[in-house]
């Protein structure tokens, strides 16, 4: 299980900046951690003993070390601090008072070289005056620079900042003093620009989380109100939330009617209506009237709470193209430095050409390398897009799964919950027995009371408008795919589908019509029977025919899955008729019905070796296998079961099916930002890489350049950050 230990720390004790678990796990809020580099340096200074593993989260700003008992959490924040970022309690609101010494350093810098760079222009003063300038300048930005280069330096570890100091330090050595300022004030700047680039996208990130109140108004009696944490509410307390709040936790209203604004679970901005013994979900807004909520549960395991988990975690995951672009950076940075200092050397040793011409095109290589732009282009686009996602109430568990949905082939959906709004009702009952109508209904009521099942639900519907009394069945078992059974007044009984009729022997020819006129009208079929044991034959007492609606949105989604090129599939439980009834109305390419949860299993395996990239939709506990191998499992969120949610890579919490078009279309716009971003990166350097060695570059637009591809992957990694309710986004 994965636990987001920091996540948990810092909203239950915001004036902490640490916690230490009794499984060895300390988690720190971090300030300067905006880089790959910081990242490196925090992972690096952790290959000790008694680590078991380091996650540097840039996007959380946290660091958790999992270790054993002989670290102690005094040590691990020192050793933090020594990586050069600062502990802290919480996270600063505003991006200028965090960094408030830092924007100094770098606009002082700036004013530096802008003076010895005009005092240069007008050829007015001294040469040690001008370069005093300069020199204040590159002290002065050199200062944020530098000390990450002794520590990556101490490390035997070369990393951009290495990279900067030396071309820094060469373009002084050869007397290049203003290229040398102009660099790293330029590279120190770019560093503050990105930086603000990554707060944008964590505030976009805490926008998201920030949904619930901590606090909650207790009805202690019914004249007394009494403020209170929410984690100390108990399941059947009684609270007050007044027009205007938020929720705060999961549960049923008990008195007073109301509409609520879900758009923090859903992405729907519409209210909906709610009313007395209706379900109300913690962060949602109550808008209109008071309601006195009952708590169903603690705050821990709302669905809010559970979208606040989903959302850390996904950050904490790198997607494969993140993977590969920092392999391919550990591998490249030496490289570059290896290049440098041949390019360096090569010409003036065997072609006795000038030192200082090659030492200079050697320095801008060295600049023009840095792989700032490469690293970042990955890690923004991606949270950019799972925070987007999840505005819209669509959640994706982390980069891998984000790139994954972009990549579908086919859809594979469930039929009740995901293409029918999971609400069936009884349509017709025939009687096969010559049993009264009160006695088959006080059967079939006793044995579904025991199901959570949608048509289980139909069923206790129906008969208690006909004000049925039923009993608890004695030796009740559910029969996984086919129904249940259980033994009354000394008799066995089961409620199934047609092959679990078929399968006791106890079918007619009239039983046999009837069922296939209702699979034909693609409705579900619901046998009773008196299952055969001892003396009893068995026999058929009644069918059920159960309609379930059509999702009014799914014809449009299956029309939107196939303008993006994406097959359809509906694996389904229920009979094929009704299978491909259904499939045949809303248009879906392929239907199969009459599926056990491990045919499921294989139907999806079939489709994943046939096309890779498959997504599997369901909302039942019957659906998780399923989810769990599809390459993109997909849970129908608030309407779905727990179980579903957790197997799936993607939850969406609308309940509707259109979503998931726009989800993919996103996910495909993410795809195209990264693969634009990373070969963008990787054009320039080339171009400067080619530039430099004909002598075309100097230091001035080698830095100008990284600076520029550095901030234009991450102003179009940013982008993501809105999605379009158009499809075609």
């Amino acid at each position: 299980m994965t636990k987001n230990c920091c996540g948990d720390d810092i909203k239950r004790s915001p004036k902490e900046s640490e916690r230490t678990t009794s499984d060895n796990i300390t988690a720190f809020k971090v300030s300067g951690m905006d880089c790959s580099d910081e990242v490196a340096a925090i992972q690096r200074i952790f290959r000790i003993d008694g680590v078991i593993k380091v996650d540097a989260n840039i996007m959380n700003e946290t660091v958790t070390i999992y270790h054993d008992n002989t670290l102690l959490s005094a040590n691990i924040k020192l050793l933090i601090e020594k990586a050069g970022v600062k502990v802290v309690s919480t996270s600063s609101e505003s991006f200028f008072k965090e960094h408030l010494s830092r924007i100094f350093q770098i606009s002082a810098s700036g004013f530096f070289l802008g003076v010895g760079l005009l005092l240069n222009w007008l050829e007015s003063s001294h040469d040690l005056i001008v370069n005093g300038f300069y020199f204040g300048s590159i002290s002065l930005a050199g200062f944020i620079i530098f000390p990450k280069t002794w520590r990556s330096i101490r490390k035997f570890h070369l990393d951009m900042n290495v990279l900067m100091s030396v071309a820094v330090i060469g373009a002084v050595l050869i007397n290049e003093v203003s290229e040398a300022a102009s660099v790293v004030f330029l590279f120190s700047l770019a560093e503050l620009l990105e930086a603000m680039s990554v707060a944008k996208a964590r505030k976009a990130i805490r926008d998201v989380l920030k949904v619930a109140p901590r606090e909650a108004s207790l009805i202690e009696s019914p004249n007394t109100l009494k403020r209170v944490d929410v984690e100390s509410l108990k399941i059947g307390d009684l609270i007050l939330v007044k027009p205007g709040e938020s929720i705060p936790v999961d549960g049923t209203i008990h008195e007073g009617n109301s509409s609520v604004n879900q758009a923090s679970l859903t992405g729907e901005s519409l209210p909906v209506p709610k009313q007395i013994g209706e379900t109300v979900w913690a962060g949602t807004i109550n808008e209109s009237s008071v309601l006195k909520i009952r708590v169903d549960k603690g705050f821990q395991d709302t669905k809010i709470s559970k979208v606040i988990a989903l959302v850390e975690e996904a950050q904490a995951q790198r997607a494969p193209s993140q993977k590969f672009v920092d392999k391919f950076a550990s591998i490249y940075t030496p490289g570059v430095m290896i290049l440098a200092i041949l390019v360096a050397l090569i010409p003036p040793v065997f072609w006795s050409a000038s030192w200082e011409v090659w030492i200079y095109k050697a320095l801008v290589l060295l600049v023009i390398g840095c792989p700032c732009a490469l690293v970042i282009a990955t890690p923004v686009s991606v949270v950019s897009g799972l925070t987007s996602l999840a505005r819209r109430g669509v959640l994706v568990k982390g980069g891998v799964h984000l790139e994954s949905l972009g990549k579908l082939q086919v859809v594979a959906l469930d039929k009740t919950g995901t293409i029918t709004k999971g609400t069936p009702k009884v349509i017709e009952m025939k009687s096969f027995s010559n049993s009264p109508e009160e006695k088959t209904l006080q059967i079939i009521s006793s044995l579904e009371s025991m199901s959570t099942h949608p048509l289980a639900k139909a069923i206790m519907d129906f008969t208690h408008k006909k004000n049925i009394s039923y009993q608890h069945p004695e030796n009740y078992k559910i029969v996984t795919g086919k129904g249940a059974e259980g033994q009354l007044d000394g008799h066995w009984y089961f409620v199934g589908n047609h092959l679990m009729a078929h399968e006791f022997g106890i079918c007619t020819p009239e039983v046999e019509s009837f069922l296939s006129s209702i699979e034909d009208a693609a409705m579900s079929v619901i046998v009773l029977g008196h299952k055969p044991h001892d003396s009893c034959k068995g026999e058929i007492l009644a069918v059920f025919a159960v309609g379930d609606q059509i999702r009014p949105t799914v014809k449009d989604a299956i029309k939107s899955f196939h303008d993006a090129g994406i097959k359809v599939a509906m694996l389904s439980g229920d009979n094929q008729k009704t299978a491909s009834a259904v499939a045949k109305e809303v248009g879906i390419d392929y239907a199969k019905g009459a599926l056990l949860p491990e045919q499921k299993v294989l139907e999806v395996k079939t489709l994943v070796a046939q096309y890779r990239y498959v997504g599997m939709v369901g909302d039942g506990v019957n659906d998780a296998p399923a989810l769990a191998h599809a390459t993109v499992g997909i849970a129908m969120g608030i309407a779905g079961s727990d179980t579903a949610i957790e197997t799936a890579d993607i939850a969406l919490m609308k309940d509707e099916i259109s979503e998931l078009p726009k989800a993919i279309a996103h996910g495909k716009r993410v795809l195209r930002v990264i693969q634009f971003n990373i070969i963008f990166a990787i054009l320039i350097k080339a171009i400067f890489f080619v530039l430099a060695f004909l002598g075309l570059s100097n230091l001035w637009l080698a830095v100008a350049a990284d600076m520029g591809a550095s901030l234009l992957v991450t102003f179009n990694a940013l982008r993501l950050l809105k999605i379009n309710a158009n499809v075609s986004s």
